[in-house]
């Protein structure tokens, strides 16, 4: 899973958002380390549609353009669980080293 993937998932943890919403929420839960561009999103968002980690939410009119709001589907949301046990299993392997000065 891809970084960007990752942070997208987790932005749709607490609730449906829409594109720019899961940008910045994405870039806030990375503390701006994670600064996903539109056209990036929207081909991560269409791929896990595809996936069935996804699904289109509802759709509000916004200044006379349609906004559609997503959210994470439970197979998301464990796919998402699984890669942070991953991660979190990997870093594990750095920390828990002697000498790397993580008392």
């Amino acid at each position: 899973m891809s970084e960007a993937t990752y942070f997208i998932l987790a932005a749709l943890l607490d609730g449906p958002l829409h594109g720019y919403g899961i940008i910045q929420r994405a870039a806030e839960q990375s503390r701006q380390r994670v600064k996903i561009p539109v056209a990036t999103l929207y081909r991560a968002v269409d791929r896990l549609q595809e996936a069935g980690l996804v699904v289109p939410d509802r759709e509000e009119i916004v200044d006379g353009r349609a906004r559609r709001y997503y959210r994470i589907t439970d197979q998301g949301t464990e796919a998402l669980a699984e890669e942070a046990r991953r991660l979190s299993a990997a870093a594990d392997l750095v920390i828990r080293r002697p000498g790397m000065g993580f008392a």
